[in-house]
C-alpha cells in the first residue's frame, strides 16, 4: 500500500471564484447568471498544464444569510466543471465557506477560520491534497483573499477584475502582484516557475 506521506507534495495555485473566475455578481447562485470572465478556462487549463493543482476558495456568505443554501453552490460548481471541461481541462476541488460573523442566519452566524482572510481553506486543502503551501499561490480580487494566501504561507496576487480595481491602492495590496486579470496572473506564475528552475 503507497505511502501517501511518503509522496511528493504538490504546488496549487488557490483560486477565488466570484470576480476572479466568473463576472462579479452579488450573490451569484444561478446557473443562468454565471459567466466566465474571458480568458478565465484557458488560464485555468494553462496552470494545470503546468502542473498546478487549481483549487477554488470562495466565501459564499448568500448561504450564510439564507439568500440561498449550500446545495446551490456545489449546483453551480458541477455547472463550472461541465463548462471547463469543453475547454480540456477542470477545477481539482471546490471549497466554499458558508459562514458570516454578524449577519448569518442560525447555524451559520458563527466566527469561523474558513473565512477568507483567514487561511482555513488553504489549509484544509494542503492537508487533502499534500500541498506545498510555500510553492503555491492564491490569485483573487479582495483584500480577504490576499490575506488569506499571505497567512497561507502562500505567494498573494491581486487580479484587477471584480473588486480588484477599487482595491488595488490599498496599504494591504502594496506587496503584492497586481495583474489584470486571470489569463496574466496565470501567466506570471508559470513564468515564475519557469525562472526557477
Amino acid at each position: 500500500m503507497r505511502n501517501e506521506q511518503s509522496a511528493p507534495k504538490q504546488a496549487a495555485v488557490f483560486l477565488d471564484r466570484d470576480g476572479t473566475i466568473n463576472a462579479e455578481k452579488n450573490y451569484l447562485h444561478k446557473i443562468a447568471e454565471f459567466e466566465f470572465i474571458p480568458g478565465a478556462p484557458e488560464a485555468i487549463k494553462r496552470l494545470k498544464d503546468a502542473g498546478f493543482l487549481v483549487i477554488v476558495v470562495s466565501n459564499q456568505a448568500g448561504v450564510a444569510r439564507g439568500y440561498f443554501d449550500e446545495e446551490a453552490v456545489r449546483t453551480l460548481h458541477r455547472h463550472i466543471q461541465s463548462e471547463l471541461a469543453g475547454y480540456g481541462t477542470s477545477i481539482d476541488a471546490f471549497y466554499f465557506c458558508p459562514h458570516h460573523p454578524e449577519e448569518g442566519v442560525g447555524p451559520f452566524r458563527v466566527s469561523c477560520d474558513c473565512r477568507k482572510g483567514e487561511p482555513g481553506m488553504l489549509l484544509q486543502a494542503a492537508e487533502d491534497y499534500n500541498i506545498d503551501l510555500g510553492k503555491s499561490f492564491m490569485v483573487g480580487d479582495k483584500l480577504a483573499d490576499i490575506e488569506a494566501g499571505k497567512r497561507a504561507g502562500c505567494q498573494s496576487l491581486l487580479v484587477l477584475t471584480g473588486y480588484g480595481e477599487s482595491v488595488k491602492f490599498s496599504p494591504e495590496a502594496a506587496s503584492v502582484e497586481k495583474c489584470p486579470d486571470l489569463v496574466n496572473a496565470a501567466r506570471l506564475i508559470i513564468d515564475q516557475v519557469i525562472e526557477k528552475k
